[in-house]
This record gives C-alpha cells, structure tokens and sequence, in this order.
C-alpha cells in the first residue's frame, strides 16, 4: 500500500512537474490561445491540488476509524476476517472444481 501511495505521489508530481514545464516552455509565446490555455491549465493544476488534499485527509480519517474500531473490537474484527477468508476460499476452490 505504501508503495502504491508514493507512486501515485510521484505520478502526480510528474504530471504537475510537466505542467509547470510547459507553462514555462510557453512563456514568451504571445496569443489569446495560448493565454487562455495556460489560465486553465494554471486553474486545472490548483483543483488537483486541492482534490488529492481532501482524498489525502479522507484516506486517512478513514484509516484512524477503521483502527479504532479494531482496536475496540479485536476479537470481532478476527472473526470476520477469519468468516470472509474462509469464504473467499471457499469461492476460490469452488470455481477451480
């Protein structure tokens, strides 16, 4: 999971990396077009920004709940792990038949 999450991190610290590139590449070229594409471009990187700030704090709120209530229940917690193993397992060796 870890490593899924610096991966992304680093996906989209390229992609805005880029952006930024670009936007630079661009900045003596003169014309609406190219004014407009790098206002929404600008706007399209701050929205993203912001998105993966809110799925960022949700990620881990929700993480600090599901640990609470682990810790609060752990032998309930084992048991269904333990009932949802089993029937994956069971669902697993049943289709190999």
């Amino acid at each position: 999971m870890d490593k899924q999450k610096h991966a992304s991190s680093n996906d989209v610290g390229t992609l805005a990396e880029d952006a930024r590139d670009l936007m630079a590449a661009t900045a003596d070229v003169a014309g609406e077009k190219v004014g407009e594409a790098r206002r929404r471009l600008t706007a399209a990187l701050d929205r993203g920004k912001e998105i993966a700030g809110r799925v960022r704090e949700k990620t881990i709120d929700g993480a600090k709940v599901a640990d609470k209530t682990v810790r609060e229940h752990p032998y309930e917690a084992i048991g269904i792990a333990f009932a949802l193993g089993a029937l994956v397992g069971y669902l697993i060796t049943r289709d190999r038949d």
